[in-house]
């Protein structure tokens, strides 16, 4: 019986001092970049990259290539609530934090 190939690609990169794994073809949730939704953008610090089966390349410290993407929407993530209180003195303070995201599609690995 023969294996199909269905092995991903996918890649490793860095925006901002975040690492992210792109998958082709597929979503993720990133830190906010400016676009807007169905620019095209393209990341150059790519760490790691697998293309096939067997074949992985590792970055001294980036590969030269690029992952190609498209913005899906902006948007924001889940919301924290920071509580402060000071005790005995009826200080209380309530905020609340969503962190503004940029969710992609990975378009292309290069």
């Amino acid at each position: 019986m023969e294996q199909t190939n269905n092995f991903p690609k996918y890649a490793i990169f860095q925006i901002g001092g975040h690492q992210y794994q792109g998958i082709e073809g597929k979503t993720i949730a990133i830190q906010k970049i400016d676009g807007d939704q169905g620019q095209k953008v393209e990341f150059s610090e790519v760490l790691l990259r697998k293309t096939s089966e067997d074949k992985i390349e590792i970055g001294q410290p980036f590969l030269q290539g690029a992952l190609k993407a498209s913005i899906v929407k902006q948007t924001k993530g889940p919301k924290l609530t920071v509580f402060r209180h000071k005790r005995r003195t009826k200080y209380r303070v309530k905020r609340g934090h969503r962190q503004p995201m940029t969710v992609i599609r990975v378009e292309s690995i290069a």
